[in-house]
Formats: C-alpha cells, structure tokens, sequence
C-alpha cells in the first residue's frame, strides 16, 4: 500500500481500545497507511460504526474493555447487519478458546494477540483491507451491469410494445379506423382496473400487461376479407359468420408469435384476443363461455369494445350521444354483461366520457 498516498485517498480505520498506550502504538503502526479514529470503549466505537459504517475500511478492536466489551460491539455489529460490511481485527492478551470461538462465529477476520508484532499485524490487516476493497469493487462492477441488463431489458420491453401497438393500430387502419381505438380500449380497460375493486388483488405489473394485452383484441382482422371489414352497410348471416372468425383466428395468429410466447403480456392477450365477444349470458362466441367462465379483462375488454364502438363514427353508423349509449349498454341492447362489472364502469363513465370530447 502507498506510503504517499493523500489523506482523500487513503483509507480509515478505527481503533477501539481501553488502554491509550496501546491505542497509540496501533496508531504509529497505521497512521503511513490509514487515517486513524480513535475509541476509548466499545459502546463510542460502536456508536461511530452505527453512525457511518462506510467511514471504515477496518476496526481494531480489543477483547477486554469497560462499558462494552469486544464481543458486545461484534454481537452489535452482527444485529446490524454489519458483518460482512467491515472486516474486524480483535486484539486481545487472552488466548482463551472460548473468546476465540465466539470471536470468529461472530465474523472476525482474525484474532491478533498481544503485544502485537508492528509488521505481522500491519501486513494481515494489509491483505483484508485489500480483499475487502476488491469485493466492494466487485460488487459494484455487478451493480452497473445489472443497472445495464435492466435498461436494456426496459428497451426491449418498450420495442415490444411499440410493435404491438403499431401491429394493432396497422389491423385498425386497414378497418378504416384512425387507429385510435386501440388506445382507448387500452386507457379504458386501465382506468377500470385502477379505480375500481375489478382491479382488486392486481399488481402494478399485471395491470400495465392486461392493458397492453387489450390493445390486441382485434388483432384477428387481419385475416377477415376486406370485403367483409370495410362494408358500410349490415353484413349478411354468411359475412358475420365470417367476421366472427377474427376472435379465434387472432388467438391463432398471438400463439405463432414466438417472441410473444415468452412475454407476461401472452397469456392475457390470447384469452382477451379470444373471448372478447363472449356473454355474461352465454350468448356469446366463439365458446359460448358464461358466467365467470369468462376471466375479467376479457370481460372489461367486451365492455370497452361496446362502449367504444357506440360512442364513435363508424363505416356503418354514426356515432350515439353519451345518453344513447349508456341507456343501450343499461339496457342490454348491445347484449348481457355482468352486473358487478357494470357496477364498477357506470362508477368511473364520467371519467371514460372525457376521451370522447371534441
């Protein structure tokens, strides 16, 4: 270790001793190579640990003390936590194999006897002190990498889904919608989920993947016939059979999507992809699921369709007052939804309205 080294970089250690002749002579032994504090018993010495335990490269702590002795200050320093954080030194006169044995079960890094040998004991401390800086610098060498892993990861999961928000929004342009719907079938199954108990029990996380998940619900237009999609009038019985098919055929198409499979977001986008038109009633399709066969968001998700849908211009209508619409989903004219869950969006519609604005 650098005998010229300035006071800024050089390392300090703490020297806990009763007997000021011998807090002296480790003093003139490290003070080359340390800046030195100085404790009188272990109860200052452990207060100045507690107080800033990343001040200390090392204590140099004695056995036998009033107040508190060395094991108390290693049995305090144990309850901190502080362990593995600050190598510790005990020096002691008493070579007693049970001082020793707790010492060590304690963490020490070694047991120094007295009178102590000026080079043997500045050489062990030496080597620790080194070790115990290699592994701060391990540690923090770990620290930037996984800080690194995790922005990286964060920019793929936000490449993830601007490609799947561009793929929904591509299927919704081709529909002949702005690509807007989308997104408020995203921030309507967000604000349900967030302001009401049908969010209940939901992490952070799970929400933020039930949103994003939403935005695929109609992701099996892809495969229904222009024809068919962009039609400005009603469809034919044979044509709806046709446009139903987008609800099975977008479950399909996520499960193809192998990149997809292994993100947290799949699972959710495949059951809404599927079941986003099935009936409290059973009425609906393609399983005819009823009842809580049918999992919440996709239930939120048929309910923010509808809702949506009524409340904006299509190829084949205009769009309904804010009246209008509540009355037909009150009423069950845009079919049978569950109770609870009308419950919980008449609770935050006021909110939901002020998407649709000019």
């Amino acid at each position: 270790m650098d005998r010229l080294m300035s006071d800024e970089a050089m390392d300090r250690i703490l020297i806990i001793d009763d007997d000021e002749i011998n807090r002296e002579l480790l003093d003139n032994i490290f003070s080359a190579y340390y800046l030195i504090d100085k404790a009188e018993n272990g109860k200052i010495g452990i207060d100045r640990i507690e107080a800033d335990p990343d001040r200390y490269s090392a204590v140099l702590l004695d056995a036998m003390m009033p107040v508190m002795d060395g094991l108390e200050v290693l049995r305090r320093m144990e309850k901190d936590g502080l362990r593995n954080v600050i190598p510790v030194f005990l020096i002691t006169a008493e070579a007693s194999t049970d001082v020793t044995r707790e010492a060590y079960e304690l963490g020490v890094m070694d047991v120094i006897l007295k009178p102590v040998v000026p080079y043997l004991v500045l050489k062990r401390v030496n080597s620790i002190v080194e070790l115990f800086r290699a592994r701060k610098r391990l540690r923090s060498r770990v620290r930037m990498q996984e800080s690194e892993l995790i922005k990286r990861a964060r920019r793929i999961a936000e490449l993830n889904r601007g490609m799947i928000t561009a793929l929904a929004a591509a299927i919704e342009f081709r529909n002949g919608e702005s690509g807007e719907h989308v997104s408020r079938i995203h921030d309507i199954t967000e604000i349900i989920l967030r302001n009401t108990k049908l969010g209940d029990g939901l992490t952070e996380e799970e929400i933020m993947n039930i949103s994003l998940a939403s935005i695929m619900h109609d992701v099996g237009k892809i495969a229904i016939p222009d024809y068919i999609l962009s039609k400005p009038g009603r469809l034919t019985s044979e044509e709806y059979d046709i446009m139903k098919t987008h609800t099975t055929k977008g479950a399909q198409l996520l499960e193809t999507i192998h990149e997809l499979r292994g993100s947290e977001v799949y699972s959710y986008a495949c059951d809404i992809a599927r079941h986003h038109h099935e009936r409290w009633d059973g009425r609906g399709y393609p399983d005819g699921l009823k009842g809580d066969e049918i999992s919440i968001w996709a239930q939120i998700v048929s309910l923010a369709d509808v809702y949506d849908a009524l409340s904006c211009k299509r190829v084949y209508k205009d769009a309904f007052p804010r009246e209008k619409v509540i009355s037909m989903i009150r009423n069950g004219e845009c079919g049978t939804f569950n109770p609870q869950l009308l419950q919980c969006f008449f609770s935050v519609e006021d909110k939901l309205s002020r998407m649709y604005e000019n």
